[in-house]
């Protein structure tokens, strides 16, 4: 497949070498969707102001058998993914990104317990609410609970 790409390239049919790169993706999209049926794998994607945080979180995810990454900005997300999100990040979303958040129905975790934070997670679709810091196994049942509501 690289070969044909390359070779695609080099003779100037960059539609084709697009469509080809577009259609692969598609490809293990799907496969990763036929994976994590099969084998109950859960994708989840941190997002967090804090690297350091969202990373250490990724981590301890890992350890409780989820497939986490972690992120300080939004990115296109896999099919079935899950979002935990530190509600800071909210201020800074794009509309396209807003809107692929809140048809994500993320998990927002947050520094903040007042009206107005509980408001603007309402406003992204939030799935659960919690309060930092937040219990790694708090996390994961939230997780758990949205697993649960995709079957």
């Amino acid at each position: 497949m690289k070969a044909e790409l390359e070779l695609a390239e080099s003779d100037g049919e960059r539609a084709l070498a697009e469509r080809l790169r577009g259609d692969l993706s598609e490809a293990f999209d799907l496969l990763g969707l036929v994976e994590s049926s099969l084998f109950q794998v859960v994708r989840v994607l941190v997002l967090d102001d804090d690297d350091r945080l969202a990373e250490l979180t990724a981590r301890g995810l890992r350890r409780l058998g989820y497939e986490a990454e972690s992120a300080s900005s939004p990115r296109k997300l896999r099919p079935g993914e899950i979002v935990v999100l530190d509600l800071s990040l909210s201020a800074s979303l794009r509309p396209d990104e807003r809107a692929m958040l809140v048809s994500a129905r993320p998990i927002v975790v947050t520094g903040a317990a007042d009206p107005a934070s509980r408001a603007m997670a309402d406003e992204l679709g939030a799935y659960d609410y919690l309060v930092k810091p937040v219990d790694l196994g708090g996390l994961a049942a939230a997780i758990q609970r949205r697993v649960e509501l995709k079957l």
